[in-house]
């Protein structure tokens, strides 16, 4: 199996780095590492153990560092497992099994268990997203509740912005930060003097991902009109109509044709990077359930 990062040094580089994120995440947390089939799994805890399960699912050339902004507010409600997905730039297996399977999703069975946890909310965006839509079609009854953001699988997914990289790539940290510019908008480090300390580290370090890491490169299998109809939990889905990975606009329309009991939420300006309040995702979590429709 090739390897996930460019070299041995470039996968100590990243991971020395995460573990500084990770030193200044923002609330008391525990870290545990699960055995699962595909390989030990990464967890950061935080939040009452006693209140309801939050797992967090982040996207393609990320981890757990991801959710730093939003985690506090969450915590204060939740018992909050922001997971490193297997096969993606953090603490966990660098197994990549076949999406197109149920690998994902068994071990996911093992994550939960490992935790103890029978049910859960989760919170996913982009291959993350996937994941966690994936999982709630084949485990509907582990799933309470999905907060979805720009997830695949439902509008077409964009390719020129992986021949543009082709181009790009190439030219070292311009043509990096030129490449995630054009898929997910200006990175922090781009920004001029208005960027925070914290948010120039930040891009620092996603250029320095894409520097070292192999993200992958594949389509991802896209769910059936009748896996998402079928959908019983609540579900909204957050979408920027500026995406140039998914079709925000065809993801838009196929959920309102096959599933109109999603919530959708479109945002015009907004790109595959969707900057949300965490309050807004809170809301949604703590809502109350939907009355079913009159017989």
């Amino acid at each position: 199996m090739n390897s996930i990062y460019t070299s041995d040094e470039g996968a100590r580089v990243l991971a020395q780095r995460y573990a500084a994120f990770l030193e200044e995440w923002p609330v008391p947390a525990e870290r545990l590492h699960v055995p699962t089939r595909q390989g030990e799994t990464f967890v950061l805890a935080s939040g009452p153990k006693g209140a309801a399960p939050l797992v967090l699912l982040h996207g393609s050339g990320a981890n757990t560092a991801m959710w730093a902004d939003e985690v506090s507010l969450w915590a204060e409600h939740f018992r909050v497992y922001a997971v490193d997905m297997i096969g993606e730039p953090g603490l966990s297996a660098r197994s990549r099994p076949a999406l197109d399977s149920d690998a994902h999703a068994l071990w996911l069975d093992d994550v939960l268990d490992a935790l103890n946890v029978a049910s859960a909310a989760f919170v996913g965006t982009s291959l993350g997203g996937w994941l966690a839509l994936d999982y709630a079609i084949r485990r509907p009854a582990r799933v309470a509740r999905l907060a979805l953001r720009c997830p695949g699988g439902i509008g077409r997914q964009k390719m020129g912005v992986v021949v543009a990289s082709a181009f790009l790539l190439p030219f070292g940290n311009p043509g990096r930060r030129a490449m995630l510019n054009l898929a997910i908008g200006p990175t922090p480090a781009a920004a001029t003097a208005t960027a925070t300390a914290q948010e120039r580290a930040v891009g620092e370090y996603v250029l320095l991902v894409h520097k070292h890491f192999r993200p992958r490169m594949e389509r991802l299998p896209v769910f059936t009109d009748g896996d998402l109809g079928a959908l019983n939990m609540p579900v909204q889905v957050t979408l920027g109509g500026r995406d140039r990975l998914i079709d925000s606009h065809g993801t838009r329309r196929r959920l309102q044709r096959a599933a109109p009991r999603i919530a959708v939420v479109f945002l015009p300006e907004a790109g595959h990077l969707l900057r949300i309040p965490a309050r807004r995702t809170l809301d949604f979590l703590r809502a109350a359930p939907a009355a079913p429709p009159a017989a």
